[in-house]
């Protein structure tokens, strides 16, 4: 597919046939050479023929294949004339990462990190089907989706601070649990405070590079500090509340005269009453994920004070920011010249909003706000921060990991032979894992190199660089 360079940071896929607008993809030259991303280019330009699209349908340097829209993909369609589609949010809703800071450094963790990764291990559960240690009644389980992550703070699993430093608070307003299938509650009820499988993680690392050190400043994060990475999102609720929304919408699509280069592309009119019915839905999941992290990291929390034998004021761990991807917003941007009200779609992709803007926290308006890119558990995961550029570019958007370039049965086929938890411990990172596959699956080498991905962002101006974290021990699904 032609790639056109419009920037050093920038390529173009030209407008062709049924496209109302053109690609566009943020990466450096270097990720362009070596792109073999075809398949996602072409859910890029598919996305580009959906109604209401405006300015470009975009992806980002971590982009690879998915369901509809490619993981990696933004695109943002006007609230009044255009779509919503479950394709590009994800079946994961609200899969996103949270970031805590402590006042501990390495040399507190490195004499007692086996014991720590054992313990958060036993203390968080984590596979496929896992259950939590909140047990919610079916009441509870509605107020979790009205309320998301203030409703866990609510319970004593955590603190007020976290709800500030939270996207959106941790609560998406438009959440409408009357709207969520019987299915998708029953699968919600006993998993709420879980990790769960795959690339869901829950990472130990250390800050081994400041690169700005005002943002740094104002995220509280110091070199050699101890940090607690979370990656995970709305569990089984999520899946089942995409795989309903799916059916009627693949139904519904058919009534509307739509051509669509891809199935998988199902949507409705925001303003409809089914583009209305997914949206609240989806706020549900995305309420739901927030609670689950908010957990999480009260569990944490509660580990390493039991491993330290320490108390809440010496362990100092309190929440930096908390971020999510695979979601659709309303949200207010200039287009030409103009605010205008458009429904941002942003899978695999987070929002990278600018110093100044109403929606970040107060504490860090003057820098923007905090950007969490996690990496591939064995080279690195940074914090970065929004920028002006990306409220102009890309709809407040960046990237959101280091993204696959193998998928997991290659994975397992060239891990084969391979002890991934030895070459980990090499490098001085302990790792605890569930599932029979997931080290090989997950492994280092079937995801981009994290560092190319962030220079390709802080390069293109659309996040900057803020600081960079060394994982020590890591446990996962």
């Amino acid at each position: 597919m032609k790639l056109n360079p419009i920037s050093p940071f920038c390529y173009e896929i030209p407008r062709t046939g049924d496209m109302r607008v053109p690609g566009r993809i943020f990466m450096s030259r270097r990720m362009a050479a070596g792109l073999s991303e075809e398949e996602a280019l072409k859910q890029v330009a598919n996305v580009a023929t959906l109604p209401g699209i405006l300015t470009a349908a975009m992806a980002m340097p971590d982009m690879h294949w998915g369901y509809g829209f490619p993981i990696g993909g933004v695109a943002a369609f006007d609230w009044k004339t255009g779509v919503i589609s479950p394709g590009g949010v994800g079946y994961d809703i609200n899969c996103g990462v949270r970031l805590a800071a402590t006042g501990l450094e390495e040399k507190d963790i490195r004499p007692v990190a086996e014991r720590l990764v054992t313990a958060l291990f036993q203390n968080i559960p984590t596979g496929v089907g896992s259950t939590g240690s909140v047990k919610l009644s079916v009441k509870d389980e509605l107020k979790v989706l009205k309320q998301g992550g203030a409703w866990a703070v609510r319970q004593g699993l955590g603190d007020a601070v976290d709800v500030e430093r939270t996207e959106d608070g941790g609560c998406m307003a438009e959440a409408d649990p009357s709207v969520v299938s019987q299915r998708a509650l029953e699968r919600g009820l006993k998993q709420l405070g879980t990790l769960g499988s795959g690339n869901h993680f829950l990472e130990v690392g250390v800050v081994d590079e400041i690169f700005d050190e005002d943002a740094a400043r104002a995220f509280g994060l110091f070199e050699n500090q101890i940090t607690v990475l979370l990656h995970t999102g709305s569990r089984g609720l999520g899946y089942q509340v995409c795989d309903d929304s799916l059916a009627f919408m693949n139904k519904h699509v058919k009534t509307l005269g739509i051509r669509l280069p891809d199935r998988q592309l199902a949507c409705a009119m925001i303003r409809s009453p089914e583009g209305e019915r997914y949206f609240a839905a989806m706020a549900c999941a995305a309420n739901y994920a927030w609670a689950n992290r908010q957990i999480l990291l009260h569990r944490a929390r509660e580990t390493f004070q039991q491993v330290l034998g320490i108390g809440p004021r010496d362990l100092d761990m309190h929440q930096v920011y908390d971020i999510c991807h695979n979601i659709a917003k309303r949200e207010t941007h200039i287009v030409d010249g103009n605010p205008r009200d458009v429904c941002v779609h942003r899978k695999g992709a987070t929002r990278a909003f600018a110093p100044g803007h109403a929606a970040v926290p107060a504490a860090y308006r003057h820098v923007g706000q905090p950007i969490l890119i996690p990496g591939d558990m064995g080279t690195a995961s940074y914090v970065l921060a929004g920028t002006q550029k990306a409220m102009e570019e890309s709809f407040g958007s960046t990237c959101h990991g280091a993204g696959r370039v193998l998928s997991r049965k290659a994975a397992k086929k060239q891990s084969k032979g391979r002890a991934i938890h030895r070459e980990l411990a090499d490098k001085g990172i302990l790792v605890k894992w569930s599932g029979r596959s997931t080290l090989a699956e997950e492994m280092p080498d079937a995801y981009k190199d994290i560092d190319q991905v962030v220079e390709s962002v802080h390069g293109a101006g659309i996040s900057k660089k803020v600081a960079r974290l060394r994982p020590i021990c890591v446990i996962k699904g």
